[in-house]
């Protein structure tokens, strides 16, 4: 498929290892995890010259099939690129991806999605008569199959319509597909199949993968409940309650044999870690109320979640190739990502509810040492003229000073942006910058900023984003970073960020992993693609 681009973005931090160092930071060199992607029409498409549509044949096929009559026109254009030829017969009938299409129509709860396809049962039966009794080609049958393909890489390629998305308040740009290009590109060059073997982001094969076992979790009854009046349970413990904690997590993967003891032995220590790990929660060993909360959470939730990300991977590109930041939200991250390489992640803190984060792409130009912090207006009104009126002393103890209409806080280790930000210009004033309260970080929540994003390290970020400038030593940074001057310092090359909000995905270690919805955005989508 050639996808038409507005702006390139991929969630990459989503296909790699979570892990935490003590300052935040983990350097690495790995790939995303790899999955069995399996193609939704795989095989070779028909080449033959003989059968041929007429125009009056497409004319009365949407005259009578009036709910696919919106692919018209892109039917209609992928038959003209033909010559009108069919393309789901040939000479001994219907072809292998003419029956490929059909399972992948008939099973679109495998790809996350809870609808059916008008006429699926009609061309279930046109199908059986076409191929079964060997009757004359029936032109019906294969604009209907068109028509579903169409309807295929709407709803399974592209997912829901971009106004949904920017209700979703998501203002990255969204994936451009070309499905007729994309169809007709296979058939003229079916021996290269690499395009079409991934037509979607390499995240939702992963999270397709996750959803059948799920779905078998769901089958089997899926787990158990646990309730228990004890504040935590940890290491050495004997108690009823750990005989089905070990069930859960022998469920889900965490543990790999259930010895079905009471004792909370070292192999359940080690499970417990990962489904800390897994869920984004403090990795102590310890099993507190937001283990036992997350082990709760039921397996028909877990497939509604991991259904709602792979919605949200549809809207973005299936590759690319340069150098770039990755934030998402819910896991409190920041990635470096070099092609499909994740260089290293660092621990972020986020926009608080009331002051989300917003979902969106900009290109990192600048990097401010010693900066200035110009107070917002909305903090400006809310908390700097009562300060004042309270005190006439407030300015200068906390080190601001007049500016303009509002006021601004003087560089200094007690800045707010502390001693540095970096800048990528946008209309949302968003930007990553360094924090004098550092003690956020080594919490498991950390969604306490007006909406721009703190970072762990930011003498890392620095020497990162200057690595290619050999003056900027890191003996040079630092003394900028503790100068008082505000300096811009303009990158020779913009950096592209992008600020991301996915709940679920699979880390680079094939680990399934769960966040917090911490601004509530799943269940707005969760209603929109999820009818039943």
């Amino acid at each position: 498929m050639r996808y038409l681009l507005l702006l390139s973005v991929l969630f990459c931090s989503v296909a790699c290892k979570n892990s935490s160092s003590k300052n935040g930071l983990n350097k690495k060199d790995s790939l995303p995890a790899t999955t069995n992607i399996d193609a939704s029409i795989k095989g070779n498409f028909s080449n033959q010259r003989k059968l041929v549509l007429t125009d009056n044949e497409i004319s009365a096929f949407f005259q009578q099939y009036k709910d696919v009559e919106v692919y018209d026109s892109a039917v209609t254009a992928f038959y003209q690129m033909r010559e009108r030829r069919y393309a789901w017969f040939d000479e001994n009938g219907l072809t292998e991806p003419a029956h490929n299409l059909f399972n992948r129509l008939s099973n679109l709860k495998d790809e996350g999605l809870r609808m059916f396809p008008p006429y699926i049962d009609e061309l279930d039966s046109m199908m059986m008569a076409d191929q079964v009794l060997s009757v004359e080609k029936d032109y019906q049958t294969e604009l209907l199959l068109s028509a579903l393909y169409f309807y295929y890489a709407k709803h399974v390629w592209e997912g829901v319509d971009e106004k949904e998305s920017i209700a979703q308040e998501w203002y990255l740009p969204r994936k451009k597909v070309n499905a007729g290009d994309y169809l007709d590109s296979l058939l003229s060059n079916s021996s290269n199949q690499s395009n079409f073997e991934k037509p979607l982001y390499k995240q939702y094969y992963l999270l397709r993968d996750a959803l059948k076992k799920y779905y078998q979790l769901s089958e089997s009854g899926g787990w158990e409940q646990i309730h228990t009046k004890l504040k935590k349970i940890q290491l050495k413990d004997s108690l009823p309650e750990i005989i089905a904690i070990k069930t859960r997590l022998v469920k889900t993967g965490e543990l790999a044999v259930h010895d079905s003891s009471m004792v909370f032995n070292e192999e359940l220590l080690d499970a417990v870690k990962k489904f800390q790990e897994n869920n984004g929660l403090e990795s102590d060993g310890i099993i507190g109320a937001g283990v036992l909360t997350a082990m709760n959470v039921s397996v028909e939730k877990r497939i509604e979640q991991i259904m709602i990300n792979m919605e949200r991977c549809r809207w973005v590109p299936a590759q690319l190739s340069n150098e770039y930041l990755v934030v998402n939200i819910p896991d409190y991250k920041l990635y470096a990502f070099k092609g499909d390489s994740l260089l290293w992640d660092m621990n972020v803190v986020v926009g608080k509810a009331l002051h989300k984060t917003v979902i969106f792409y900009g290109e990192l130009k600048y990097v401010v040492f010693s900066p200035y912090w110009n107070v917002p207006n909305s903090i400006y009104k809310a908390e700097i003229v009562p300060g004042m009126a309270k005190d006439p002393a407030y300015l200068e103890k906390h080190n601001m000073e007049k500016y303009g209409n509002t006021v601004r806080q003087k560089p200094g280790p007690n800045n707010s942006l502390g001693l540095v930000k970096f800048l990528f210009p946008n209309s949302y004033n968003i930007y990553l910058h360094d924090t004098p309260s550092k003690n956020l970080f080594s919490r498991s929540n950390r969604a306490f900023s007006h909406g721009c994003i703190r970072v762990a390290d930011p003498l890392f970020l620095s020497k990162y984003l200057l690595r290619d400038e050999p003056e900027w030593t890191e003996e040079k940074i630092v003394a900028a970073m503790h100068k008082g001057k505000e300096r811009y310092v303009q990158l020779k090359e913009t950096v592209p960020v992008f600020i991301a909000y996915l709940t679920a995905w699979v880390s680079g270690e094939g680990a399934l992993q769960f966040r917090e919805d911490i601004y509530k955005r799943d269940d707005r989508l969760a209603k929109t693609i999820l009818k039943k």
